[in-house]
């Protein structure tokens, strides 16, 4: 009893120790896979880190935030560190997916949502507007709003309400974006008017038809009454039309 007593001790003993040393050594092992892998983190500081490069000082962002990246995700460690190269736009950074690379030894590429929080003002709605509406000043109030994606659609001034009339009915506190409106036409279909052509320094002007209507800076078909040839061009007045050479 007393020798079954002293070899379980001993087996005890021996568990405990094997079990501390194999702990070790997978903590051992762990350390060292770490060392070979990329901290998915910095991937992520990379991507926030070239957003803000790119942003001009006065946009306005309150915030850049990378999305999660899949935790079995194992990196080649980066011996130059990960970096973007790849170029974008500062409005297309709003909301985007930047590829964040590592050129060597191992070479590998990972792309990052990152989304970009602005502070904008924006014009908003006093009352409620009626389908069709011409809005001034007295229509409109200006706020400042947090706004996530492409922050060009949002009015931000009140010279932005000219030459636009409302598409639908809105209620108060509507933040107003470009596509609630449509542009006023300035060519009608089946007018009248001047057709421009520049073309090695030398304007030629011709007699055309307006075969569609177009808003200012709006493409049209037109037809040269001279040719009858049917060509398109921009609607640079009421009663011009500008067509490429």
């Amino acid at each position: 009893m007393t020798v079954n007593r002293r070899a379980r001790g001993r087996m005890a003993i021996g568990l405990a120790a094997y079990a501390v040393f194999g702990a070790a050594l997978c903590a051992g092992e762990d350390r060292s896979e770490d060392a070979r892998v990329e901290p998915l983190a910095a991937v992520r500081a990379a991507a926030v880190a070239y957003v803000r490069s790119e942003l001009p000082a006065d946009s306005g962002v309150t915030e850049i935030t990378a999305g999660e990246l899949d935790h079995r995700l194992r990196l080649a460690r980066c011996a130059t560190g990960p970096r973007v190269e790849s170029a974008a736009s500062s409005a297309a950074l709003s909301r985007s997916t930047v590829g964040v690379s590592c050129a060597g030894p191992v070479r590998w590429t990972v792309y990052v949502p990152v989304t970009v929080v602005r502070r904008i003002p924006v014009l908003v709605l006093r009352h409620a507007v009626a389908r069709f509406a011409r809005l001034t000043a007295d229509d409109v109030t200006v706020e400042t709003r947090t706004a996530t994606g492409i922050t060009a659609a949002f009015l931000g001034s009140t010279p932005e309400l000219n030459g636009r009339r409302l598409e639908r009915t809105l209620p108060a506190g509507t933040s107003l974006t470009v596509d609630m409106f449509e542009p006023d036409l300035i060519v009608r279909r089946g007018q009248d008017v001047t057709l421009v052509v520049q073309s090695a320094g030398i304007e030629v002007r011709a007699a055309g038809r307006a075969l569609q209507d177009a808003p200012a800076g709006g493409r049209l078909k037109v037809q040269n009454l001279s040719s009858d040839k049917v060509i398109e061009g921009v609607a640079e007045s009421s009663d011009t039309v500008r067509v490429a050479d």
